[in-house]
């Protein structure tokens, strides 16, 4: 039986097509699949578990079509969702009318000569297959649509069934319509519009005059290009031009200009296409604005509108667009403008310098940004190359040699520190460290390539170095962007330890365009704050004062930690007349020290602690990002003069959430590893009776802070950084304690804070008996750190130098703890990160021990090693590492006696117990 069914002549049904089969059928490559990666909780999960906990991927499909966009459910599989996707768009299209059904319905409502009349504009705008042989037939006629409408009046003229007028651009068909055809149009229902009006831009050419704001009227007995021809001051409506969408794919909001009076369109003889390219006329006449918005060529003065007919409906659809809505896509072109509208702060957000981790990082992500940035710029999306550097080229062993080698080692003597391969430690290094370099490409629409840059940093995970790798490029687009004079062929150049490559004179001409449409430069200077000895009142060199109100918790942002504020930005005038709210935030998260925020913002949030509030200004920014923000406010606004008026920001520090690695020392360690490094100090203080000390490298002053809380001999305190905003914070907390008379250290008379590198030298700190540089020199180059210990102990050599840092041995420890519930296998391995995204370089012990007896031989020092946490006859010793210098007897007066007085930096802070009120 089943083999005379094989047999059967009957034939087979054809298997219905599959969702994403029938959307390429209609649409082919017009059809654009971006698949977004959903991380979903497990359900077994602990909730509230501060430490980074197992998901799941759930993958969620975007699809734009020329006329729609959908978004899919979030499903298991990106094959599914995609399905998933071409499903909803199937049945959108499956209920919906072709937008030329509203154009032809009014065409058939018409009495008299135009009876049935369409423009051509029209058949370019929403046919698509039109629009597709258009650009087959000439490519360039994608970003012209003048280009478009003469291909349409050449091959209108070579038809015997269609008809066309010379001098304006209607088309219709040849003989009469067809009766059933005219009924069912006309029996389409309709949804009366009376009258309304609806706000639309108006994009003047001359580009000294701004752009404004006006008024369209629309009726049901009036077609909708008769009143946009009127206010364009265009004699016939079949004359206007229309743009593709611009802004969102799904919306209708479209640039309407009037056609360029040129003979080849007036002419009823045959025009050839290559006429348009390159005419002198045209280019006069081009609006740079228009044409930088949408990507087209846009000739005069344009009107951009969200009217028109869609899909949806064969009624007309309009709404209004304010003049923010303009500014708000000109910044999304921009490389961070995305970055500052996805976050909705315009005014505060800045596009962060650095990729640190994914858990850290708000927002889109940086590849997404890359792609929505060429999306804009009609690219493809960028392709990400990964060259995986092998573990063996990157072993411990090797990374000794190659650290070893910039301390001027033998290889006799690195062999000897590289020490016993067999010992467990050292294998688990050598064999979990892995690496990943990423080369990113951007083509164009016909896969030309555009822009090319590779990278020579590395990264530990492959995602990370995707990501960081978008960023990099994002930043340096925007860096251009900010100094637009520079000619970017220089400016490529400044780009040290990167291969950048710059293929299309047309990008290149995008890129120099962009400063010239939209000021992007940020005229207000950084205020910078100052605070005076014995007051706790800070200043802004405006004369603005900024308070803190609120009590001192204690607990304040740090670099690498992740803080949440609220914050309302109102516009104002020195004569308060004017007070508009353009911005606020209940609750917007950044990550400390990534400039997510501009500099204003993170000065004054790292002055704050918990529950604190504040107030500073600043000067006005640019015109075209106050009406970015404002909202429907930016017509009221676009008519006064911004000159007299400045930008309030009222600040709350709402909670801070510290680095991972403060989390899990304070997990791991008791007292945490910060006060067992201050109790290793002050044991040595109090040890040697010293009475100076000198903190290189204070950050936000936590050691100078620590030590007021236990008694000692010292008398006189210094701390010297290169970061302002961590001194201002210092100085902040170190003024509190001792004005208060709530320190605990009273033998103490003066204390001072410098602005300046510890890599230089200055003669005012070269008689101290302590110096300490505690987990400092990681975050500087390696180079660096061999610089800085040279010039402490050859010219401020103090009596005792205690320094610390990581031990990299001790990472897996910290590691696993950071990932409990995962079993440690040897078929897996996971590459071992530095404990903190800003560490140059993390040394092991021999390599410590190395760099540090190498100081002291050059220099006349004894050294000696210990540690924190953990300990020195266990594997894999000390968590963190000291070193202790000791000078010798006779040094100090042989070398501190030859050096000349010098004094390079600048005294940010100062308080003497002499001048404080009692």
């Amino acid at each position: 039986m089943l083999e005379a069914d094989e047999l059967s002549p009957v034939a087979r049904k054809r298997p219905a097509l599959a969702p994403k089969a029938l959307i390429h059928q209609k649409f082919g490559n017009q059809a654009s699949y971006r698949i977004e990666e959903v991380r979903q909780p497990l359900e077994n999960n602990c909730p509230g578990l501060a430490l980074a906990q197992q998901t799941r991927s759930l993958y969620r499909c975007y699809l734009d079509l020329p006329e729609l966009s959908v978004i899919s459910d979030a499903l298991p599989k990106k094959k599914d969702a995609e399905h998933a996707a071409a499903k909803i768009a199937i049945e959108k299209f499956l209920s919906s009318t072709h937008p030329l059904v509203g154009h032809i319905k009014f065409a058939l409502s018409r009495v008299g000569e135009r009876f049935g009349m369409i423009p051509m504009s029209v058949i370019a705008t929403c046919d698509t297959k039109v629009n597709n042989f258009c650009k087959v037939i000439n490519p360039k006629a994608e970003s012209d649509p003048l280009l478009v409408l003469l291909l349409i009046l050449r091959a209108a003229k070579m038809s015997a069934s269609i008809c066309i007028t010379y001098g304006e651009f209607w088309i219709w068909k040849q003989g009469s319509y067809p009766t059933e055809f005219v009924e069912s149009v006309k029996n389409l229902t309709s949804v009366s519009t009376q009258k309304s009006s609806v706000e639309a831009i108006f994009i003047p050419s001359l580009h000294d005059r701004d752009v404004e704001t006006l008024t369209l009227n629309f009726s049901d007995s009036l077609y909708y290009l008769d009143e946009i021809a009127q206010k364009l001051h265009v004699r016939d409506p079949s004359r206007i031009l229309v743009s593709r969408t611009v802004g969102k794919a799904s919306s209708e909001i479209r640039l309407y200009f009037s056609a360029p009076d040129v003979p080849f369109l007036t002419s009823d003889s045959s025009m050839e296409v290559p006429m348009i390219e390159g005419n002198v006329n045209l280019d006069k006449i081009l609006n740079e604005r228009a044409s930088y918005l949408s990507g087209q060529c846009i000739y005069g003065n344009a009107i951009m509108a969200h009217v028109g007919y869609t899909w949806k409906s064969s009624n007309l659809f309009f709404e209004d667009i304010w003049l923010s809505t303009y500014y708000r896509m000109i910044l999304g072109k921009l490389p961070d403008g995305h970055y500052k509208l996805s976050r909705e702060a315009i005014l505060s957000a800045e596009l962060p310098a650095v990729y640190t981790t994914r858990s850290n990082w708000k927002g889109p992500t940086p590849r997404d940004l890359l792609c929505f940035f060429c999306l804009q710029h009609r690219l493809l999306d960028p392709l990400f190359s990964i060259k995986t550097l092998d573990h063996t080229e990157i072993s411990v062993e090797s990374c000794e040699v190659q650290k070893e080698s910039k301390l001027s080692r033998s290889a006799d003597e690195v062999e000897k520190v590289n020490g016993d391969k067999s010992d467990p430690i050292r294998r688990e290094l050598g064999r979990s460290i892995s690496a990943f370099q990423c080369e990113v490409k951007i083509l164009s629409k016909r896969q030309d390539p555009v822009f090319k840059c590779s990278f020579d940093d590395t990264c530990r995970k492959e995602c990370d170095a995707i990501q960081s790798a978008a960023l990099k490029v994002l930043s340096c687009f925007n860096k251009y962007f900010k100094q637009p004079d520079m000619p970017i062929e220089k400016f490529f150049e400044l780009e040290n330890g990167h291969s950048i490559a710059v293929y299309s004179k047309e990008f290149i001409q995008e890129l120099v365009k962009c400063p010239s449409i939209y000021d992007i430069k940020r005229k207000n200077k950084s205020s910078r704050l100052h605070i005076s000895s014995n007051q706790c009142s800070t200043q802004y060199e405006n004369g603005i004062s900024c308070k803190i109100d609120g009590p001192d918790s204690g607990i304040f942002p740090s670099p690498g930690s992740v803080i949440c504020i609220s914050y309302v930005v109102v516009l104002m005038d020195k004569d308060t007349t004017l007070k508009e709210i353009l911005e606020s935030k209940d609750s917007f998260e950044f990550e400390i020290g990534t400039g997510a925020v501009i500099s204003e913002l993170e000065s004054c949030v790292s002055q704050l602690t918990v529950n604190q509030s504040a107030k500073f200004v600043v000067e006005v920014p640019s015109r075209d990002l106050i009406f970015s923000a404002a909202g429907q406010a930016a017509t009221h606004l676009s008519q006064l003069s911004l000159h007299n008026c400045f930008l309030e920001y009222s600040v709350k520090l709402l909670h801070v959430t510290e680095p991972l690695e403060d989390r899990i020392e304070q997990a791991l360690f008791s007292p945490p590893l910060s006060k067992q490094r201050v109790e290793f100090a002050v044991g040595y203080i109090n040890q040697l009776h010293a009475t100076s000390l000198v903190d290189f490298g204070c950050g936000s002053g936590s050691l100078l802070d620590s030590l007021l809380d236990h008694p000692t001999t010292l008398e006189k305190v210094a701390g010297v950084d290169i970061s302002r905003k961590s001194l201002i914070r210092a100085a902040k907390i170190l003024h509190l304690k001792l004005s208060a008379n709530l320190s605990r250290q009273k033998s103490i008379r003066s204390t001072i804070l410098y602005d300046g590198s510890i890599t230089d030298f200055d003669s005012r700190l070269c008689e101290f008996d302590i110096g300490t540089c505690l987990e400092v020199i990681e975050h500087m180059e390696e180079d660096q750190a061999c610089l800085f210990g040279d010039v402490v102990l050859s010219f401020f050599c103090p009596g005792v130098l205690i320094v610390s840092t990581p031990n990299f041995e001790y990472n897996p420890i910290l590691q696993r703890s950071s990932m409990p519930g995962r079993e440690d296998s040897e078929d897996k391995p996971t590459s071992i990160k530095f404990r903190n995204h800003d560490h140059k370089f993390e040394w092991t012990r021999q390599q410590f021990q190395h760099w540090a007896n190498n100081l002291a031989v050059r220099h006349n020092y004894s050294v000696e090693f210990s540690g924190v946490g953990g300990s020195a006859d266990i594997e894999p010793g000390f968590a963190s590492q000291i070193a202790v210098f000791k000078r010798s007897s006779n040094l100090f007066q042989k070398q501190c006696l030859r050096t000349e007085p010098s004094e390079l930096y600048e005294v940010i802070w100062e308080w003497s117990a002499d001048s404080a009120p009692l």
